[in-house]
């Protein structure tokens, strides 16, 4: 990074942590940090809920993602719309009757402790894991861009993170996500407008859309019904919708943020906002991938991004064997950047494309088959799995472009990552303090000890985190990895709230044995088939309300709460 990279950078983080502290000043008591005072109106939680999903792992994971698949992510996010909608109707209502402070306090009150307590670990478990992984997204970048230490940069940009997030508590972490998705839209149309920029003076939008077409890179509908592929419309309708009202409807992080609201009709703005404007910043974003893919048409793309394992292959006994396939793949990237160009000329012209085209799959293919081999070696070397899905789009910013907006892309990343990381230290806070401590150990405790210990738990937290992420570079595509570990556990929890909604009569034994048949379900289904990781979330889901409303039938419970709160 250049002095002006540094100067747009160091604006940026300053403001931001400065904006979170101002507005934290008006923090009053336990409600004040963990919400806000109930105080806040719905654009600003909109935008929050908004960033705390957008967090790093999405500009570095999905664009990395779609350039070695494509849009087919895209699926996956196409049934938010329709899950705002049951949040709304369904969800926000019943927390909203509750006056609570944390989703599993809801639990209590409609079942029983055992539930509420069960729930609380199982978030506290899987979202814990899940803050280890979206801290390590920024530190690639910072690897990749400056030379640091990845294990470093996760202790610097965690204990930044949780001070302010410690500080400020959920007034300083909201306004700052709102910050940050604005500076994260910016960035997004940055980056679109920088790659075509760096493309040829002869490759506009027009050619892009068709050499991406080649492989079928915006193709994002598969309509294939075999249940071991992730990414077809049938995983991302169901699978995904099962994901999405998990996410959103039983993860204290989300829950948290629309419990800020001051009324239930701003609560319920703040969810349609991401209605509308999810599934589009999604696609853009998805868009810099494809871009990506077409862009190393010309330029010669690194045989693997990821610069570290490429010296650890150069310095290793396999030498030889490496740099013969770098050189193999310089060769063969020449041969496609001469037949794309031929291709366009011969299209521009009219002719007949369909040799070059069938060239340019084959040496799509060879190239692909080249990086697979290339991670091999450094896989035999290190011992360890080989991924660089994540480095590939830092490593196109270090190298591309200008400079100025390097400091704002990398302030792009910076900012998702802030956005999600801090709004889980608050809700890992809240649920640690509230569901656990206040309620088993100190029921009595004063609110000023039980702030003490709010900030304690941030900090505890921050640095559980800090520990996941040092090893959560061995877990391939980020993306991938966060939504895998909390599908393990999503659909189990989603299950729970949905018997307290919709079956009147199941009650605290049927809820909390039905949680137990759920997880072990899930984990049943995934070491003994194939079936892709989003319907972990239906699995879950279905075998709760089924186990629950058999056992609630069975073992009835006299002291069943669920008329004080329905």
């Amino acid at each position: 990074m250049r002095p002006l990279d540094w100067v747009v950078f160091g604006i940026y983080f300053t403001g931001v942590v400065g904006l979170a502290l101002y507005q934290s000043r008006k923090n009053v008591g336990m409600e004040g940090y963990f919400l806000a005072n109930r105080r806040l109106p719905w654009g600003v939680i909109g935008l929050s809920v908004m960033a705390t999903q957008a967090s790093a792992i999405t500009f570095i994971g999905t664009t990395g993602q779609a350039f070695d698949g494509g849009m087919e992510f895209i699926q996956v996010y196409l049934p938010q719309p329709l899950v705002m909608v049951v949040l709304c109707v369904l969800f926000v209502p019943f927390f909203y009757k509750a006056n609570i402070f944390t989703a599993y306090e809801y639990l209590e009150k409609r079942f029983d402790l055992k539930t509420r307590t069960a729930t609380s670990l199982i978030f506290l478990i899987q979202r814990g894991l899940g803050a280890g992984i979206v801290l390590y997204a920024p530190a690639v970048v910072l690897s990749v861009i400056m030379g640091w230490d990845e294990k470093a940069t996760i202790l610097i940009m965690g204990a930044i993170t949780i001070a302010y997030a410690t500080v400020g508590g959920i007034t300083a972490v909201i306004w700052t996500d709102v910050i940050q998705m604005l500076v994260m839209f910016l960035g997004i149309g940055v980056a679109i407008a920088t790659l075509f920029d760096t493309l040829p003076d002869s490759v506009g939008m027009e050619e892009v859309v068709y050499l991406g077409g080649i492989q079928n890179m915006w193709s994002s509908i598969d309509w294939s019904w075999d249940p071991t592929n992730t990414y077809t419309i049938w995983s991302g309708m169901i699978g995904g919708f099962f994901l999405a009202l998990a996410y959103f409807g039983a993860d204290q992080s989300q829950v948290q943020r629309y419990l800020t609201a001051k009324s239930l009709k701003a609560s319920r703005f703040s969810l349609l906002f991401n209605a509308f404007l999810k599934v589009p910043m999604q696609f853009a974003i998805l868009s810099i991938g494809v871009l990506l893919f077409v862009f190393y048409h010309f330029e010669r793309p690194p045989i693997l991004f990821n610069a570290s394992e490429v010296a650890v292959a150069q310095n290793s006994e396999f030498s030889e064997e490496f740099n013969t396939l770098q050189v193999e793949q310089g060769n063969i990237h020449l041969l496609r950047k001469e037949a794309t160009l031929a291709l366009l000329e011969t299209r521009r012209e009219g002719g007949d494309v369909t040799s070059l085209r069938n060239d340019i799959r084959g040496y799509d293919s060879h190239l692909s088959k080249i990086r697979v081999e290339a991670s091999s070696i450094v896989e035999n070397v290190r011992g360890t799995s080989s991924n660089d899905v994540n480095y590939i789009f830092p490593s196109y910013l270090v190298k591309y472009v200008p400079v100025g907006v390097l400091g704002l892309m990398i302030a792009v990343i910076f900012a998702a990552a802030m956005s999600s990381l801090d709004s889980e230290l608050t809700a890992l806070s809240s649920t640690t303090v509230i569901d656990l401590y206040q309620r088993h150990m100190h029921p009595d405790a004063s609110e000023k000890h039980l702030l003490g210990v709010s900030k304690l738990a941030t900090l505890f937290w921050g640095l559980f985190g800090c520990v996941v992420a040092l090893y959560a570079g061995q877990l391939g595509s980020l993306l991938e990895a966060v939504n895998k570990v909390g599908s393990f556990f999503y659909g189990s929890l989603l299950g729970v709230f949905l018997l307290a909604f919709l079956v009147k009569s199941s009650n605290g034994n049927g809820a909390f044995w039905g949680l137990l048949v759920g997880m072990a379900s899930v984990f049943i289904v995934a070491q003994t088939t194939d079936i892709s990781w989003l319907y972990y979330n239906v699995v879950g889901s279905l075998m709760v309300l089924i186990a629950g409303t058999l056992v609630s039938w069975a073992c009835p419970d006299r002291d069943s709460k669920k008329a004080d709160i329905l």
